[in-house]
């Protein structure tokens, strides 16, 4: 029997473990051009001729050639597309389901959770000027500028100062952790995300709004955590950027394309708001020259590694992809696939049947 073949589009594997891993089982691997480094890589013509007779595909990010109808369509034997981030916005789910493929991710608490502590940091690294005061005493012989004053973030007993208001847009793993995080600093927090219970907005302490202008126009920080679909593509733009306080900042950590850049950028040099920090890009890498790269501390920006920290990153989620490559070329339903809807066809296709 022909080993089965994996076409892995955007390798990520330093040790090789995983690819060990693969080889051991008897799979053939057959490695794309993108990485995490540069996630740009084969285009759709290359890809389509590297996934003809593949089993399954894996990989990181690719932003150059996303996973497409065509490119899984080149494989009558394709079980599985499986990725190595939480983040599937790079594959066309729909057409993977109409074509009866698994896609899988990898939701690793270690990286969903460090997006919620950096999305904190990057919050109070803007709010209480870290930078700025930092930078003003290696750069003048100055001691104290009262021009560089943090924003007191919680609520206060002793005067009755109430704490910022904080808008989470997306109450799903991430948005409820920096619910949870941030709860006992006692300041208010709403929320907007018309798919979660009003149970889960009770158990994190967050007040339900049911209407996106609401939440813009009154916090004074506006903080994303949502997956990138038809609805939340550039959901927030120059519309949005006008209801928002001028003293309010935005944080992305979740899609760039979430997030019109360019009514971005011209919202921070018109001053409708005060600040953004984003970890996430419409095209990554970010262009050399790209306006954002050149503001000044009012922009904190970070190259879509907000997840990055030890014990975390790509590994946990490269191995939880291996393993479901495997279990899918066991003829196995993986543990973690995101298009569940396609798993009742899939198994009447491939189930209890290996090709290992």
């Amino acid at each position: 029997m022909a080993k089965p073949k994996v076409f892995v589009f955007a390798p990520a594997d330093p040790t090789g473990e995983a690819h060990k891993m693969l080889e051991d089982a008897g799979c053939e691997l057959i490695l794309g051009d993108a990485s995490w480094d540069t996630p740009q890589g084969n285009s759709e013509a290359q890809m389509i001729r590297l996934t003809d007779g593949c089993d399954a595909m894996m990989g990181t990010s690719i932003r150059s050639t996303p996973i497409t109808q065509r490119i899984m369509q080149a494989s009558k034997n394709l079980r599985i597309v499986a990725k190595f981030t939480i983040g599937v916005d790079d594959v066309d789910v729909d057409a993977a389901t109409e074509l009866g493929i698994l896609v899988t991710h990898g939701p690793a608490e270690s990286n969903w959770g460090g997006v919620a502590e950096g999305t904190i940091t990057n919050m109070l690294t803007l709010l209480k000027k870290t930078r700025e005061r930092d930078r003003y005493l290696k750069s003048t012989d100055g001691w104290r500028d009262m021009a560089l004053q943090g924003t007191y973030v919680g609520g206060r007993a002793s005067d009755g100062y109430p704490g910022i208001v904080i808008g989470i847009i997306g109450l799903g793993r991430i948005g409820s952790r920096v619910a949870k995080l941030m709860r006992p600093w006692g300041m208010k927090m709403i929320g907007y995300d018309p798919y979660v219970s009003d149970s889960k907005f009770e158990e994190f302490g967050v007040e339900r709004v049911h209407d996106l202008s609401v939440l813009l126009r009154q916090s004074d920080v506006v903080t994303l955590h949502v997956v990138l679909t038809k609805e939340t593509r550039h959901m927030i733009g120059a519309p949005q950027f006008a209801m928002m306080k001028p003293s309010a900042i935005l944080i992305n950590t979740s899609r760039g394309h979430c997030v019109d850049e360019k009514a971005l950028i011209e919202a921070l040099q018109a001053q409708k708001i005060a600040g953004a920090a984003c970890d996430v890009f419409e095209n990554e890498p970010l262009p050399a020259d790209s306006p954002l790269r050149k503001m000044d501390e009012r922009v904190l920006l970070s190259p879509h590694m907000v997840s990055s920290n030890v014990g975390s990153g790509l590994k946990p989620g490269l191995l939880w992809a291996t393993r479901s490559v495997i279990a899918a070329l066991k003829g196995e339903v993986p543990d973690n696939v995101y298009n569940k809807e396609v798993i009742s066809q899939w198994e009447s296709r491939f189930g209890g049947k290996s090709v290992l």
